[in-house]
């Protein structure tokens, strides 16, 4: 414990506590959505579309955060829209954006000066570098998500459960499409500094996915989702540094440490 309160007298550890805590609350608050609704792995594609917008801004010399946003937040209502109004499937889509920018940003750096500090950075994640506009913007997304959580709570359970019966009731139901697109994106781009662009999705899927093994309320697995997140995040950043290994990694390992175990006991409990 004394350990951590020095650690915690550092900036650049108080900045990565901060930022991770912020990016896991909002992640897990869509997540939540985003796993009810089988869209999984739309954080995964979103990730490789921000590796290429990242590769394309290192290479133009431009702010990659600024430059990665309006491309991930397009990219991210196209995937929604073309499910929605073209009966596509999902993962479908999700897989052919994710495996086309994936290669395009390949193809970026094989023409410029090769995967520099900033690639590899974005690309498996750099937390302990975080910056203070970086806390700013992640503390405004979580702000963002708790707020549209708090006014269109009833809106979004009806979307995510039952999109007919949303539309029956007058609800514009491309408006919350696009909400949640939005969000999806931002948590997407604000968190590829913490996890990387390979790892985001995790922040995303696994929180709902072990908090769903709990409660079968949709208001009890978003509180369970948000405290799962932030614990994981917690407890994966301290391992990570004790053990000398990448931070995305670490909170990755805690996630499916947790999940193993609360499989097991939900199996032990129903023998």
């Amino acid at each position: 414990m004394e350990e951590i309160v020095n650690l915690l007298s550092y900036t650049f550890m108080q900045r990565a506590v901060l930022c991770g805590i912020a990016i896991s609350f909002s992640a897990a608050l869509i997540g939540v959505i985003l796993t009810l609704k089988n869209y999984s792995m739309i954080g995964h594609g979103l990730g490789e579309v921000g590796f290429a917008a990242i590769c394309l801004a290192v290479a133009l010399n431009l702010s990659p955060i600024a430059f990665s946003i309006p491309i991930v937040i397009i990219a991210a209502i196209v995937i929604m829209f073309i499910s929605q109004k073209k009966g596509e499937s999902a993962d479908i889509i999700i897989a052919l954006v994710a495996t086309g920018a994936l290669a395009l940003g390949v193809i970026i750096t094989s023409f410029t000066s090769g995967f520099g500090t900033d690639s590899y950075n974005y690309m498996f994640g750099s937390i302990l570098t975080m910056t203070k506009s970086d806390v700013i913007l992640s503390i405004v997304l979580t702000i963002l998500s708790i707020g549209i959580y708090i006014v269109f709570y009833n809106r979004l359970f009806l979307i995510t459960f039952d999109e007919k019966y949303a539309k029956a009731c007058g609800i514009n139901v491309s408006l919350y499409q696009f909400l949640i697109a939005l969000i999806t994106a931002l948590v997407v781009v604000v968190g590829m500094r913490m996890m990387g662009t390979l790892l985001i999705s995790s922040l995303i899927v696994f929180p709902a996915i072990i908090s769903k093994k709990f409660t079968t309320s949709f208001k009890g697995l978003v509180v369970m989702s948000v405290l799962t997140s932030v614990v994981c995040f917690l407890i994966g950043i301290f391992v990570s540094f004790f053990l000398n290994m990448p931070t995305g990694a670490g909170i990755v390992l805690v996630y499916i440490i947790l999940l193993v175990i609360t499989s097991i006991c939900c199996k032990l409990a129903k023998i």
